[in-house]
């Protein structure tokens, strides 16, 4: 249905299309309850899973078969989503509400079986439907099966390996964040940043200094730290004082060893970084800034948190450390600088070379005042995705009825209007902004054939928002062999393109058939529609077939409800 008028947080989207040991089972329980936690000076009624934020992490080797049964006491239906995860030929285990299942309701249980294949690193999980994944999450750490060279890893082990979750604590009800983010009516923000669900001592209230996250080391032995963006808001910058990272691995897929003193990862992102404790004994604040887009963009409150990386006690030294003794504290970039993002990604390559072909490119985003009248959408070639509201597309796709759903639209290869998308002019809604809206907000769809290799550019655009957009692909790992800044120019770009060692995260083949879903990892971004779902058919053997959906699989019981709610 058309919007009029729509203000359009947009990403135009060109899509094109090329032919071309033992294992174990490991089981785990998630019962899935509110409880009261104490944040802020104030008590808030939280979903979680078994009792904690950040939840259990899934730890196993490559090629394990997971079991998780996932037992729902909160007040809202939801869904578990296994990030990164490719679900070879078991769509029907990707947890996306109202994608590939109906939410699991509240009393029911649901089990997910998966196995893991073919990917080493760190990976996470968390809930898909409404915002709940801010607190329902953990960590999904993948291990090599047989070792490289006499180690585990292609690079020396570690003497520890750590999560690190960088969240957001919020006071609002999620559920109801996300309908106001839905309808695009929402002022709501986090009250602050988190590191392993703590506010750190930067956050101050009534005077009471909140605790801090410590990660506790020893003098000259190496750390893996396995990080995770789990915010709905923010892409952060972290740093240690004194320290740097080598980075080792993005999104479960190794990397060449990258050093540098800061890390840049947007919400939905993983990377492994190997820390060395080679600094005089010591307290050094490990802080995550939360990025703003530029001036004159919408500014939210800064969001900031802090942990401490500790020396612990060495014995060899006589002496632990002085009592009272200043804590490090790392030199942050403006929260305004996208350039030091910007080369971080750019300086990342793949481990291993990459064999296939094609391109994507992907710039920066929009936000700024608009009347009380005007809707605000987000959107892919000026589509607003809607959530379908009876049946999830993935059983529509199975029984063959996706071409019988009057509200399902292909999503255009093109945004009906080319023009400078990195115009600054056009960041303030107005008239002109109008004119290159033309915005609806539908269930859209794109139908591949089995083992098509598609070629994506991502270009963001300057329209009322220039945050970055982290895109993230269901059931695929996509490879970047391109990013710049400004507008993209296919006959230009095409010489610097990366075919030989792209790092994980655009070019991807169709060869897992089912429904995949495409959406920005902005929470607010995906709610309100910067998304579209990847239909892909059946290849012509039965290993390249989509079985049926488990016995057991999750039904929608309040037909044309706002079942993602529910």
């Amino acid at each position: 249905m058309p919007l009029s008028p729509a203000a359009a947080v947009a990403v135009s989207f060109f899509l094109g299309m090329l032919t071309g040991g033992d294992t174990a089972v490991v089981e785990h329980t998630f019962v899935v309850s509110q409880v009261k936690m104490n944040r802020a000076c104030r008590d808030s009624l939280v979903t979680v899973v078994n009792g904690q934020v950040p939840g259990p992490a899934i730890d196993v080797t490559e090629g394990d078969s997971v079991v998780v049964h996932v037992v729902n006491k909160s007040p809202h239906g939801l869904t578990i989503h296994w990030h990164g995860v490719k679900q070879r030929l078991n769509c029907w285990a990707d947890g996306v509400g109202m994608i590939t299942q109906c939410p699991i309701q509240q009393g029911s249980n649901f089990t997910y079986r998966f196995s893991v294949v073919g990917q080493e690193g760190t990976l996470w999980w968390h809930a898909h439907v409404a915002s709940l994944r801010a607190t329902v999450h953990g960590a999904l750490i993948i291990r090599p099966r047989s070792g490289r060279a006499g180690t585990l890893y292609p690079f020396p082990k570690p003497h520890k390996e750590i999560p690190i979750f960088i969240g957001e604590w919020w006071e609002v009800d999620l559920v109801e964040l996300d309908r106001r983010m839905a309808d695009g009516s929402f002022d709501d923000n986090p009250i602050n940043a988190t590191i392993n669900g703590k506010l750190g001592d930067v956050y101050n209230c009534s005077g009471a200094l909140e605790e801090n996250y410590v990660l506790e080391v020893e003098q000259g032995k190496t750390y893996l730290l396995r990080i995770v963006n789990a915010a709905l808001f923010s892409e952060f910058y972290l740093k240690v004082a004194s320290h740097k990272f080598t980075l080792v691995a993005a999104d479960a897929n190794y990397v060449k060893p990258y050093t540098t003193d800061i890390i840049s990862i947007a919400p939905g992102e993983s990377v492994d970084a190997v820390v060395v404790a080679d600094a005089p004994p010591g307290k050094y604040y490990m802080v995550a800034l939360g990025m703003q887009p530029p001036l004159p963009d919408t500014q939210i409150p800064v969001s900031e948190t802090r942990g401490v990386l500790q020396y612990s006690y060495n014995p060899s030294q006589g002496k632990d450390l002085p009592i009272g003794a200043p804590v490090m504290v790392p030199e942050m970039p403006d929260l305004h600088d996208p350039i030091t993002s910007f080369y971080f990604y750019g300086n990342l390559t793949s481990a291993f070379p990459h064999p296939r072909k094609g391109h994507v490119s992907t710039p920066s985003s929009p936000c700024g005042e608009f009347d009380e009248n005007v809707i605000l959408v987000a959107t892919m070639n000026n589509v607003s995705f809607k959530i379908p509201t009876t049946e999830p597309l993935l059983e529509a796709h199975y029984h063959g009825n996706m071409s019988n759903a009057a509200t399902l639209h292909e999503l255009p290869d093109r945004p009906p209007i080319v023009y400078n998308f990195t115009d600054q002019a056009i960041i303030d809604f107005g008239r002109k902004v109008a004119a290159l809206e033309s915005t609806s907000r539908i269930t859209t769809t794109r139908r591949f054939q089995f083992n098509t290799t598609v070629d994506i550019v991502f270009q963001s655009t300057t329209l009322l928002q220039r945050d970055s957009n982290p895109m993230h692909l269901h059931g695929h790992d996509f490879f970047v062999i391109a990013q710049g800044l400004g507008n993209y120019n296919a006959e230009m770009d095409v010489e610097k393109y990366n075919l030989v060692d792209p790092p994980p995260s655009g070019l991807f083949v169709t060869d897992n058939p089912g429904v995949w879903f495409l959406h920005c990892h902005y929470g607010f971004h995906a709610t309100m529609g910067m998304a579209v779902a990847f239909e892909v058919e059946n290849g012509k053997t039965l290993d390249t077939t989509l079985p049926p959906p488990p016995a057991d699989f999750p039904r929608c019981e309040h037909p044309g409800s706002s079942l993602a709610y529910q």
